[in-house]
């Protein structure tokens, strides 16, 4: 057995108690390995489990813990999780420092991997060897974010050539993994309409080439929006928000285009096909939709995993020998903040990231000790992912 800290959330009777605990990691087995974690990144994807809709603004903090309360109708929608004790953290990476007695097993102690074992906030964790990606002379901190950004970033452009389209809209085009579709779709030659925040990241998005960027807080917004649809056909759309009306904004401006170009009225609008998918909540509040865009509209949720079952093994072998090919430009993953165990669990930290700003992940580094005074070390990191790990069957 080997002994160390993990961060634990726990639901139950209206509280949410995350919290940093000493555990013990059993001796890995058969193909199993032991991972000494030393980077792990705060992903949307993360939150869920870790705080959901918890109110941190008055949690009750104390050294490796907080207690919050989990409201209405949050907490009764979580009815299936309430007195489990949940591990938290989807990917990560760090050194293996045992392994069971397969032979995969053991030609992976002593090297650096990444790897996805869904209790990635922690000191130690078991992973299967043959989901292991070797890291070579990379640290950790480089791949701790070597899947989900990656994946989905190319999910989506497989999902538009799938559905027979080549122009996409993504309504959070600023973030890492928004950088990436930037890439990505130059290289495909798919048209990209980018939906920013502010002229900092629209003069971003244009030092990486990026053509078609209309900026929401401007109010001309909507006309840059239709202006941008117009030229590059986009009626496929991938929105992390979730929240308010960016998807109505976005099914408007689409079927306001193409009522533009008919030439006979109809009463049922446009014939023309628009589709948004929501594949996160960076927003929880209800998704607001005014239905004035005829009735040729989808609106659905969008999820890795079940996508790269669709997908079929060869779009999935495809996909990973494409990452590996653009290791370190198109994969490339920046940090706001490194941050220990302990300090995950301040109130500034927790609400900090917690607020999912755009260009602003954390990092969490289980092996550090946590600062003085709660203070935290800041780093700006721009990190090359030079492979991809594949994984089947895990979830975002």
């Amino acid at each position: 057995m080997t002994t160390g800290k993990q961060i634990f959330s726990t639901l139950a009777d209206g509280k949410l108690t995350v919290e940093v605990a000493e555990t013990e990691f059993a001796d890995p087995t058969g193909n199993q390995v032991l991972v000494q974690m030393e980077a792990a990144p705060i992903n949307p994807s993360d939150l869920a489990v870790l705080t959901g809709a918890a109110d941190l603004e008055n949690a009750e903090y104390s050294p490796g813990k907080f207690v919050a309360t989990m409201p209405e109708p949050f907490n009764s929608a979580q009815k299936a999780r309430h007195g489990q004790r949940l591990p938290v953290g989807n990917e990560g990476a760090g050194t293996v420092i045992a392994a069971g007695d397969s032979e995969m097993a053991q030609a992976l102690v002593g090297q650096r991997v990444a790897c996805v074992p869904g209790n990635a906030y922690s000191q130690y964790c078991l992973a299967d060897a043959g989901l292991c990606l070797p890291l070579g002379d990379m640290s950790s901190e480089q791949g701790a974010s070597a899947f989900v950004n990656p994946m989905t970033a190319l999910g989506f452009v497989e999902t538009a050539k799938m559905e027979g389209q080549n122009a996409i809209i993504h309504t959070v085009a600023a973030s890492n993994l928004g950088q990436m579709l930037v890439k990505i779709c130059q290289q495909d030659d798919v048209s990209l309409v980018n939906i920013v925040r502010k002229k900092e990241q629209v003069e971003l998005l244009a030092g990486l080439g990026a053509t078609h960027i209309v900026n929401s807080s401007d109010e001309d917004f909507l006309d840059q929006l239709r202006g941008a649809i117009d030229t590059t056909g986009a009626y496929l759309g991938f929105d992390p928000i979730g929240g308010g009306q960016m998807a109505d904004d976005c099914f408007k401006a689409m079927e306001q285009v193409a009522a533009g170009k008919m030439t006979e009225y109809s009463r049922y609008g446009s014939e023309q096909a628009k589709k948004m998918y929501i594949y996160g909540r960076l927003d929880v509040s209800p998704t607001i939709l005014t239905p004035a865009y005829g009735f040729g509209w989808t609106l659905a949720g969008w999820l890795l995993t079940p996508f790269l079952k669709k997908a079929g093994l060869e779009t999935m072998i495809r996909m990973r020998q494409r990452v590996q090919e653009g290791l370190t430009s198109t994969f490339a993953s920046s940090y706001k903040r490194k941050v220990t165990l302990e300090e995950m669990l301040t109130k500034e930290a927790a609400l900090d990231y917690r607020a999912m700003k755009t260009g602003e992940k954390y990092l969490v580094t289980p092996q550090a000790e946590p600062a003085k005074a709660g203070r935290f070390e800041f780093a700006d990191l721009t990190l090359p992912i030079h492979r991809i790990l594949f994984v089947s069957g895990f979830s975002r």
